[in-house]
């Protein structure tokens, strides 16, 4: 099973928000989810991107990959660093 960690979009039409979620990468985007490690909340202001770290790091130590985008979010708040060095 190949796993990703990606977006999964909620929220109404010009106002979306997504979850972070580890799913299988066959699956739809809002198909079955196998955890929920966060949220992406583009339009409000201050805190937009949060995410547990803890389960983040655990699923990329399994061989989990993010998709591009959840790849940036993690560089912007320095996850993707700790995981680089940890390797």
């Amino acid at each position: 099973m190949s796993v990703k960690i990606r977006l999964q979009r909620f929220g109404t039409k010009k106002r979306p928000f997504y979850r972070v979620v580890v799913m299988d990468s066959r699956t739809k985007r809002d198909g079955d989810v196998v955890e929920f490690v966060g949220r992406y909340q583009p339009i409000v202001k201050g805190k937009q991107f949060e995410v547990d770290e803890e389960k983040v790091l655990k699923w990329l130590k399994q061989g989990a990959q993010p998709t591009d985008t959840v790849k940036a979010l993690l560089k912007k708040e320095g996850i993707w660093q700790k995981y680089s060095s940890a390797k």
